[in-house]
């Protein structure tokens, strides 16, 4: 009968050790954000736009426009006597769009990537150039109540991630036509009143224009204020979702109105911190903007009609003075409305 050794596994010779001929006499670099830096082509020279990181910290990014080139230095930074080793270095253009309620999930709208450098090891400080040329810019940067557009530039290192975000505007023209809103409105035998505003268009530096003509009061109003509704909607149904904030609110009449009296309206926007109006951007989210009219009586009863307005970015600079001499027009019309009588008073 043959006799059968089995080896013990205690007496089993351990495999050799092997040495990284890499990591022979080099000190490994620490990956970390601080050892990244990315420098934009003449960031010094572009407008910053300040924006909110948390509820009391802010954060500046240049601004960019469709269409421009983006273009930079990406920094590896290697501190004396130590290598970094990586598995490859880009830098990518990307634009997403983040929705809070759903998990922070992301979508990507643009994606465009630099490939710098293939696999090696890094002994100095290395730099290197990319260029993202004419690169899509579609929509505006936004920060809303449950959404986030961005634009980053993402430099990869490895695993290792800097992001540096840049900042979108997106220009329009003025409206070839552009509507006066009136509408009538009121509670039957109780109150009826006409408001007007010059146009339902407007620019973000713009001026909103009106009047309000009361027809008939049969309640005793105390006060009136106008103010600025902005909603954002964002996710699709069943999972949509619904966010209203004032973005401004003022006092336009105090006191009991008579039949037949014209209130003025003015309202400078180029004080608020209003976006474009936005549809459907991306099919993700949409922001726009009321007009919203509060009348409150004695007995502190609210009654208010809200009307949609559009806003939308022009390029101040090169705002031809054809627009201004019609918008002055415009509000010449509306000028010294309170000595104007209501047309049409019902009895």
């Amino acid at each position: 009968m043959k006799k059968v050794i089995v080896p013990s596994l205690s007496k089993q010779t351990p495999p050799p050790k092997t040495t990284d001929i890499r990591k022979k006499n080099a000190r490994v670099s620490p990956l970390s954000t601080q050892n990244i830096t990315i420098q934009l082509d003449g960031e010094d020279k572009r407008k910053k736009i300040d924006f909110k990181t948390g509820k009391d910290s802010k954060d500046s990014a240049p601004l960019y426009f469709d269409g421009e080139s983006v273009s930079g230095k990406a920094i590896v930074n290697v501190a004396n006597n130590q290598s970094l080793f990586h598995n490859g270095i880009k830098v990518e253009f990307i634009g997403t769009i983040e929705m809070y309620f759903d998990r922070g999930q992301q979508y990507n709208f643009v994606a465009m990537t630099n490939e710098l450098a293939a696999p090696a090891e890094i002994k100095n400080t290395t730099i290197y150039s990319f260029d993202f040329k004419n690169a899509e810019k579609q929509y505006e940067t936004y920060f809303g109540i449950n959404v986030k557009l961005r634009l980053t530039i993402l430099k990869r290192v490895g695993k290792i991630e800097k992001e540096k975000d840049i900042w979108v505007y997106s220009y329009k023209m003025p409206p070839e036509i552009d509507n006066v809103i009136k509408m009538e409105v009121g509670i039957e035998d109780c109150l009826h009143l006409e408001f007007e505003y010059n146009k339902s268009k407007y620019h973000l530096k713009d001026i909103i224009v009106g009047k309000i003509y009361f027809l008939l009061v049969r309640i005793k109003i105390k006060n009136m204020e106008l103010s600025i509704i902005r909603r954002e909607t964002t996710g699709a149904v069943p999972n949509q979702y619904n966010e209203s904030e004032t973005v401004t609110k003022y006092e336009i009449m105090d006191g009991a109105p008579v039949r037949g009296e014209i209130v003025p309206i003015r309202l400078f926007l180029g004080g608020f911190e209003l976006t474009p109006t936005f549809r459907d951007v991306n099919k993700k989210f949409s922001t726009r903007y009321y007009l919203n009219l509060v009348l409150i009586d004695e007995e502190n009863r609210r009654y208010f009609k809200q009307q949609e307005v559009n806003f939308y970015r022009i390029d101040e600079q090169t705002y031809h003075p054809t627009h201004k001499k019609a918008e002055s027009k415009i509000q010449a019309e509306f000028k010294g409305i309170s000595k104007l009588e209501a047309p049409g008073l019902i009895s």
